[in-house]
């Protein structure tokens, strides 16, 4: 309410009052009002919507005076975003960065404005992490490949069971032709891209692959986007053997470096404006394993008899991809039921 009087003071003192006689014959007394009235409920939404002790309009400023200066005007209107810090030294996979490099520098700074400023992706990316990581994780340990890698996962899903459209699916984005050739079950039935550990398995042995042919881990991190065979024809073709002396495609040069950028927001992530509580984090499921080798005629069934809903069971084996499971080839496959 005490804002309504201010206005209406200011403009009662203001030429503004004149300029309202001015056009009286004009406008009849419900335009006028209906003016007055806009002018007034801008200048509350104004004030409802910023954090400062002032109200500016456009061509109003009513309440305390500031001083004059672009800062100060620029200080009252609301939060200041500022660039983010580079760090003098980064590794990917035990690998230095030459960060000296200018051009390097420079597209390591795009992908950390991207993705700090980006900030509903990056959020969920920090929540999901720390459910999924772990398993990630000992994958990778167990298989000799760098940690590092982990992040290639965040960039290729956000750590999600999403299918691209051209059927890569799963954390790792395995194409399914692919897939299959490292190893993974994938039929109508079964579908192992979705298995976390066996996907991260594939990808390991994709990786080191790819590191022995091209000489370096970021070079296998590159050929995970371009593929190793188009990797090695750059290579041949610009005379050079590391990625960062290297002009690929738009997309893949700026891949690793999506990478390193996710690592460092994930390593730090209150450096970059995020800030957690360990409540804020989605928590690993827990669960128990049971061996399943025989067929199963329905998983609603089967989930049931376990205690569990049909939903729970598919949340954490998303691998099932149908109701049922004929397993003709007698394999043997490991569920999760889940634990509340």
């Amino acid at each position: 309410m005490e804002k309504l009087v201010q206005l209406y003071q200011f403009i009662k003192k203001s030429k503004m009052k004149e300029k309202f006689l001015k056009f009286k014959s004009t406008f009849n007394s419900s335009t006028i009002f209906f003016c007055v009235l806009s002018i007034v409920f801008f200048g509350l939404f104004i004030n409802a919507n910023t954090s400062t002790k002032y109200t500016y309009l456009p061509f109003l400023k009513i309440g305390k005076e500031v001083d004059k200066t672009y800062g100060s005007a620029m200080e009252s209107l609301g939060p200041q975003v500022y660039p983010v810090k580079l760090p003098t030294k980064l590794d990917f996979g035990g690998e230095d960065v030459p960060l000296k490099d200018i051009e390097v520098r420079e597209r390591l700074d795009r992908e950390l404005l991207v993705n700090t400023f980006w900030q509903s992706n990056t959020v969920l990316a920090l929540k999901r992490a720390n459910r999924w990581f772990p398993l990630i994780e000992e994958r990778l340990k167990a298989n000799g490949v760098p940690d590092d890698f982990k992040y290639l996962a965040v960039i290729e899903s956000n750590l999600t069971d999403v299918v691209s459209p051209a059927g890569a699916a799963g954390f790792w984005q395995f194409l399914k032709a692919t897939g299959t050739s490292y190893g993974l079950v994938i039929n109508d039935e079964i579908d192992e891209r979705y298995n976390v550990e066996k996907a991260t398995d594939a990808a390991c042995r994709y990786l080191i692959s790819a590191k022995n042919s091209l000489g370096s881990w970021s070079a296998a991190a590159a050929s995970y986007n371009m593929g190793v065979a188009g990797f090695q024809k750059q290579q041949g073709r610009q005379s050079q053997e590391s990625y960062y002396d290297m002009s690929l495609n738009p997309e893949t040069n700026r891949y690793v470096f999506r990478i390193l950028a996710l690592k460092l927001i994930h390593q730090n992530p209150k450096d970059f404006g995020y800030n957690f509580t360990e409540d804020d984090y989605y928590a690993p499921f827990k669960y128990k394993e049971e061996t399943l080798e025989g067929s199963v005629s329905s998983f609603g069934a089967y989930a049931q008899a376990r205690g569990i809903t049909y939903k729970e069971l598919k949340m954490l084996n998303s691998w099932l991809r149908d109701n049922k499971l004929s397993n003709i080839e007698k394999r043997t496959y490991t569920v999760k039921i889940l634990e509340r």
